[in-house]
């Protein structure tokens, strides 16, 4: 009987003390490893966005420069008056 509460005590200690390190460990990452690697990743993505506009300004027409783009695909009719609507009737 005196061995099997000293296994159950010595059993929930170790438990306990597992739990503590993966709680331990957890905060640990979370405070100073998570936090460096976003750091990292926003740099990255920060770079990348300068590096796209630097390529859109190098390729892009020059300031100031406006031109008027149209759709080539809609050739309306001009010739009706008004406009078709397709409709159906609701009873």
């Amino acid at each position: 009987m005196n061995l099997a509460i000293i296994l159950i005590i010595t059993n929930f200690l170790r438990t306990l003390f597992v739990i503590l390190i993966i709680w331990y460990g957890i905060k640990l990452v979370t405070k100073f490893v998570l936090p460096m690697m976003l750091h990292k990743t926003v740099k990255n993505m920060q770079s990348r966005v300068e590096n796209q506009f630097r390529q859109h300004q190098q390729n892009g027409r020059p300031e100031g420069d406006i031109t008027i783009e149209t759709k080539q695909g809609n050739n309306v009719n001009k010739t009706q008056e008004g406009e078709y609507v397709d409709f159906e009737e609701v009873k």
